[in-house]
């Protein structure tokens, strides 16, 4: 339960998704969504642009080889990750840190970041608002 709850609906223009007033939707399958870096990882949208056209958060299930560096980057949006299992790296302009299963990282936008992993993670990001290509602002490679 949140509080407080809001009484109004969201609507698509404000960027949330949410369906008709009172409806409760469930998600059957994520969307799958093309990933950047050196080698494939697996990036399951469960809400987003792509998945459920919500454009303003994205919820998505990542699984990162060993290996993994995606190019740096300087997004619009606020990034909330959740690693469940293995550890990722973040590196930013002051450092590197390393998140393992069971803790978070929070990466506000304007901030250049860069993830790998040394030995494969799996991970929930959030984007607010959601991630799109235009505006993660990716390093040229």
């Amino acid at each position: 339960m949140c509080y407080p709850c809001p009484r109004t609906p969201v609507t698509l223009d404000s960027g949330l998704y949410r369906p008709e007033e009172g409806v409760v939707k469930r998600i059957d399958a994520p969307a799958s969504v093309q990933s950047a870096g050196n080698m494939p990882k697996r990036i399951e949208e469960f809400v987003g642009r792509v998945s459920t056209g919500a454009g303003g958060i994205s919820i998505a299930r990542m699984v990162s080889p060993s290996g993994w560096v995606e190019p740096g980057q300087t997004p619009e949006f606020d990034e909330y990750t959740v690693v469940l299992r293995g550890s990722l790296w973040v590196t930013t302009k002051s450092g590197v840190i390393e998140v393992s299963g069971g803790q978070a990282v929070i990466a506000p936008a304007g901030e250049w970041v860069q993830y790998s992993t040394s030995g494969g993670a799996e991970y929930i990001a959030v984007c607010v608002p959601a991630f799109s290509p235009g505006s993660v602002h990716r390093d040229r490679e």
